[in-house]
């Protein structure tokens, strides 16, 4: 995995990760509030898949830096490697479908954006990791998940997986605030 642009792009986005999004979801909540009960069920799906991930990586999916944890192979990690991602598309996409047609825009922009992370990620994990992280991309597909040959047991912890995801809740809290403010102001 040869350094590139899109490598460097793929850093210099992961590093801005936590606002990057911000002015897509400023975009999502002009457009009103439509497809409540659709939007919340997938919403409600990406968190969930969220806080399974972070049940099982911990705080270090929370780094902004290029240093790395152990390898986790556990929960849905086995199933796919990029399961706080796939939740964060499943969250704009939740959030698009209730400001429908936004979920057009945002979901095919994050999936690019995501995209040029993962590649970054990807190199930096082979490089810092080595041989198990390669064996791991050979068995466990980037996005489409797919059921592990052999379960790796892991623990998953209800209390990290809060701890980790309360700034996601508190904004998720607030956006659909918004949401349902503007939805009653017509």
């Amino acid at each position: 995995m040869g350094g590139g642009r899109a490598e460097a792009a793929g850093r210099w986005l992961f590093e801005r990760r936590g606002w990057l999004p911000v002015p897509l979801l400023a975009v999502m909540l002009v457009a009103p509030p439509r497809a409540w009960a659709a939007g919340l069920a997938i919403l409600a799906a990406g968190e969930g898949i969220r806080l399974l991930a972070v049940g099982h990586i911990g705080l270090p999916s929370r780094t902004r830096g290029d240093d790395v944890g152990a390898l986790v192979r556990s929960g849905p990690y086995g199933w796919v490697r990029n399961p706080l991602y796939v939740g964060n598309l499943l969250l704009y996409a939740g959030l698009g479908t209730v400001t429908w047609p936004s979920a057009l825009v945002a979901v095919p922009i994050l999936g690019a954006y995501y995209g040029l992370i993962v590649r970054w990620e990807e190199a930096n994990l082979a490089a810092r990791i080595g041989t198990p992280y390669l064996r791991y991309l050979a068995e466990v597909p980037r996005w489409l998940p797919r059921r592990p040959a052999v379960p790796t047991p892991g623990r998953w912890s209800l209390a990290t997986a809060v701890r980790s995801e309360r700034s996601t809740l508190l904004a998720l809290a607030a956006v659909l605030a918004l949401l349902g403010l503007r939805a009653s102001l017509g």
